[in-house]
Formats: structure tokens, sequence, C-alpha cells
């Protein structure tokens, strides 16, 4: 029996909130450094920011020698091969799925999803997910929008005939480590009584999050053509919520 391949989100109802950033270290990071067969579907539209990134993520490695040597050796390595970042509306998403699961050998697909779930479509389209993983950050404005929305995905589509969703899972985003513990021990008694789990990894608000690919720099850290590295990966909380999800995901 063929496997199947796993539909995976990072999903709020917020702006703002990381969920691509976070998409594309994961990805990159379970990819290049794990080499777990992926792509990613960009249908985050109109601004198709992951797939935007992609492009000059290209444009870097063609305009710096030092780049375009590194791409040459990671491509030389089985399985490390740039992986796929296709882009769609979201109500195309399912298809394209079912496109890039039956014409390559993927163990994960990875959707940034809209924002909202006013986008046309995108209830079809989260119904074909199998896990949603959500970002969310000690403001009550956030969290009460995310546990909303979650509220509605656990009650309508979580183990339902209709709908491949089987777990639902949260973790803390953006946190500020001079905040004090109690406030995410008072939010997380709200979570556990909706009976929602939350990942033990957290992921600390930092600017390195914001840096991309350039062609002036040598150090990578957020880009869809290689790994994280390894100076900046660590204290970022990405090696740890990628090994967190293997381990849920059963890979």
């Amino acid at each position: 029996m063929d496997k199947q391949t796993l539909n995976v989100a990072f999903a709020t109802q917020k702006g703002g909130s990381g969920k691509t950033a976070i998409t594309v270290l994961v990805a990159s990071y379970l990819h290049y450094n794990c080499g777990c067969p992926l792509a990613v579907i960009d249908c985050d539209f109109p601004q198709h920011s992951l797939y935007e990134m992609r492009e000059r993520d290209s444009r870097a490695v063609l305009e710096n020698e030092y780049l375009k040597r590194m791409a040459y050796e990671q491509m030389r390595e089985p399985g490390r091969a740039a992986y796929p970042v296709q882009k769609c509306r979201v109500e195309r998403a399912p298809d394209m799925a079912a496109e890039l699961a039956g014409n390559g050998n993927y163990d994960l697909l990875f959707f940034d999803l809209p924002g909202t779930v006013n986008s046309s479509g995108i209830l079809r389209t989260i119904a074909q997910m199998d896990y949603i993983f959500a970002p969310v950050s000690a403001d009550q404005t956030v969290l009460e929008s995310t546990l909303a929305f979650l509220d509605v995905l656990q009650r309508m589509m979580l183990g339902k005939e209709t709908s491949r969703l089987k777990g639902l899972y949260l973790f803390w985003n953006l946190v500020d480590k001079r905040e004090k513990s109690e406030l995410y021990g008072r939010y997380e008694k709200v979570i556990a009584g909706m009976g929602l789990p939350m990942l033990t990894t957290q992921i600390p608000d930092t600017k390195r999050f914001r840096k991309e690919l350039d062609a002036e720099n040598r150090v990578v850290f957020r880009s869809t053509l290689f790994a994280p590295d390894k100076r900046m990966v660590a204290g970022s909380g990405i090696p740890e919520l990628a090994h967190e999800i293997i381990s849920i995901l059963k890979l």
C-alpha cells in the first residue's frame, strides 16, 4: 500500500502571527537538515509571500557566487535539491495537493493559508489538512481569535468523516522572556479546558526571524533554498519544533 502524503498547515486567524516565517523555517529544516521529502503550497492570495520569497531567494543565488557555490554543494547531496513552492488560490489548493502527491514521493505538503476564514474556499481546503499547528502569542486579542477559530474546527471537522483533520495543536510564538511565566500558565489552563494540546516548544521573539537571504550576506536563516545556519538556528526553537512535529506525525 502506498504511503499517504500528509497535509500540514500553520494556521491562525490573525495577521502578523509569524505563520509564513515558521512554515519556511520548519519546511527548510525538515527538508535540508533531516532529508524529509516535502513541497509547499502557497495559497495566501493575493500576497503569496512564500512564493515571492522563493523568487527573491533564486535571484540572490544568481547574483552571488558564494551562494551559488552553496546551492551547488547542497544539491549534490541526495534528496537535498530545492523543494517545490507552488502558488494558487485557496479553493484550488486541494486539487494542487492531489497533483503533487500523485506526481512526487512526498512525505509532507505544507500549506500557507490565508489569515481569515472569510476567504472563498478556505473551509474546504482546511478540511483537507491532516494536522494544523497554530502559533499563538500571549495577547488576549490574538488568543481569543485563534481559540474561537480552533473551536470551530474542533467541532466541525476534527475526526469527522467529511474531513481529514486528525489533530489541532497550539504552540507559543513570539515569546518575550521578560514576561512573567504566570501569564502563560493562566492561558494554558483555558486552552487545556478546551481539550486542545499545547506543544512544549516555545518560539522566542527575536529579530532573526525577519532575516531573509540576500546577495550581500553569507549567513542564511529564513530561506526556501537553504537550511537555516547552525549559528542562527541555535536558540530559535526551530529544531525543537520540527522534531516535535515529526513525533506527532510519526514520520
